[in-house]
């Protein structure tokens, strides 16, 4: 069975059997100081963290929740924009709209549903790749070479159906490329904005106040996929496949969006991804520049309390061993 997390033993007060699951699911790649550090940054944050309410969600939006200098509000507005972002990376129109996409390549009604079942089906690949890479790579990387890759995929995918359209007796020639097209798009979305643009939002907002980050990313998701939903069969009936042109252009456009805005959070703790934001500038150098200040001086602190605790120690032994030679 999964032990309970460490954060919630601490929540409920059994800080000891916090510290005993903490040093065995790190002990295999930190050191004793660093799983020390850790812990101590949990028990500080659950002993600081305050019960939330809904007019707490509210108050974040405008930028007037949480403690000061916690940039609460630009962090909800990170994660409502990458569940937009993510929505008009196209995924909708390929999800909602396939059997369409399918029939303008020239398919049957029965083969474009086999087929729109196996674009379904192939997220579950593109799911299995993504947890390879998302903590290798890093979350960044992930969601700005998935935009390049959806870039490209959409790019082609217009110019086969535009030549299709053109050249409608080879349009049978031209559906296989169509249909290649849209299982790459899928597997690619699956193994980055996928997966990505819903784990951001658990990451990025402190213990206490999770529910509320991932309710942000669920909001942008559901404005995403209304926005888009009612978007598509617009789009698609004035300029038809030239709408994977746009599509493609707004995946470009994601990358230095990301790029500019957006914090890595791989191999880092939970509570020190606060310190990201611990600076009013909403760009991502700077927000790495705080975080690595933050964390130098959590780190000299440890070692001066360190260092204290061990003179303590040596003090005590060496008073330890005068008794005894004055007794004896």
């Amino acid at each position: 069975m999964l032990p309970d997390s460490p954060r919630f033993l601490a929540s409920v007060g059994r800080y000891d059997e916090a510290q005993q699951v903490l040093n065995k699911i790190r002990c295999h790649k930190c050191s004793q100081s660093e799983i020390d550090l850790e812990y101590k940054e949990i028990i500080a944050t659950v002993q600081e963290g305050k019960p939330s309410s809904p007019l707490q969600f509210a108050k974040i939006l405008i930028g007037k929740g949480g403690n000061p200098g916690s940039n609460l509000g630009r962090r909800a507005w990170l994660c409502i924009w990458l569940q937009i972002m993510a929505s008009w990376t196209g995924i909708t129109a390929v999800t909602a709209y396939s059997p369409v996409l399918l029939g303008q390549a020239g398919y049957s009604e029965l083969t474009q549903n086999g087929l729109a079942g196996g674009l379904n089906t192939i997220g579950i690949l593109g799911t299995i790749i993504s947890t390879q890479i998302v903590d290798r790579i890093g979350r960044r990387k992930c969601l700005m070479l998935g935009s390049l890759v959806l870039f490209v995929v959409e790019l082609v995918a217009g110019s086969v159906y535009e030549a299709s359209l053109h050249q409608p007796d080879k349009a049978s020639q031209f559906a296989p490329a169509a249909v290649a097209m849209l299982f790459l798009f899928n597997l690619g979305y699956a193994a980055t904005w996928g997966t990505v643009a819903f784990l951001i939002p658990t990451e990025i907002f402190p213990s206490d106040l999770r529910a509320q980050g991932n309710g942000f990313g669920i909001t942008g998701w559901a404005i995403g996929v209304g926005m888009t939903t009612l978007v598509n069969p617009i789009m698609f009936a004035s300029i038809g496949s030239r709408s994977y042109f746009l599509l493609a252009g707004l995946n470009l456009l994601w990358v230095p969006t990301i790029f500019l805005f957006y914090p890595e959070t791989r191999n880092r703790s939970l509570e020190s991804i606060d310190y990201l934001f611990s600076t009013s500038s909403p760009f991502y150098w700077d927000m790495e520049r705080a975080f690595q200040l933050c964390m130098d001086g959590k780190v000299e602190k440890h070692v001066d309390e360190q260092a204290i605790k061990v003179a303590g120690q040596d003090e005590a032994q060496q008073e330890f061993h005068e008794t005894i030679q004055q007794r004896v």
